[in-house]
């Protein structure tokens, strides 16, 4: 018994370090000013497909597992519709965990929250957004009609709603 147990752990500690991750060289950096939107396409934490719409003025990213913590506490403050009143979006990075951690508890507990929570659960995915970027700070991406106008890092939530009211 001892030795199947041991078999099956061998066996997913190889399956689990086979995945094939991107080298950020390899890749072209998604968040750069002057480049377009339209083409970004996500899913939400109740896996709805999302894309960036021409009205969106804010994407706010968080990389970091603090940085996401800290987005998420700041918008269960809010009402329901702060996000969408504010023409921004969420989108949090949780690739860094485990696939057995995010299905067993990232996912079902975002799925708590009432605000929307754009997530980027493949590290190839996640690396083309964090090129260039500080991922220990919150993430700020000023949009127009879909191109890329400013790029910014927040730490605090007093400038997290700043940046999101600034519209």
């Amino acid at each position: 018994m001892k030795n199947i147990i041991l078999g099956l752990l061998i066996s997913l500690v190889f399956l689990g370090c086979n995945s094939k991750e991107l080298d950020p060289k390899d890749l072209e950096a998604k968040l750069v000013i002057n480049q377009s939107t339209a083409s970004f396409a996500l899913n939400d934490q109740h896996e709805k497909a999302h894309t960036v719409s021409a009205d969106t003025t804010t994407l706010v990213f968080a990389f970091s597992k603090d940085m996401g913590h800290t987005c998420n506490d700041f918008f269960a403050t809010k009402n329901d519709t702060y996000l969408n009143d504010n023409n921004s979006i969420f989108i949090a990075d949780i690739s860094g965990a485990p696939s057995v951690i995010r299905s067993m508890f990232i996912m079902p507990g975002l799925k708590d929250f009432k605000h929307t929570v754009l997530v980027i659960d493949d590290k190839n995915v996640a690396t083309g957004y964090k090129v260039g970027m500080d991922t220990e700070k919150i993430v700020i991406v000023s949009l127009e009609n879909n191109i890329i106008t400013n790029i910014s890092s927040v730490s605090t939530t007093e400038e997290l709603a700043s940046a999101i009211e600034a519209k």
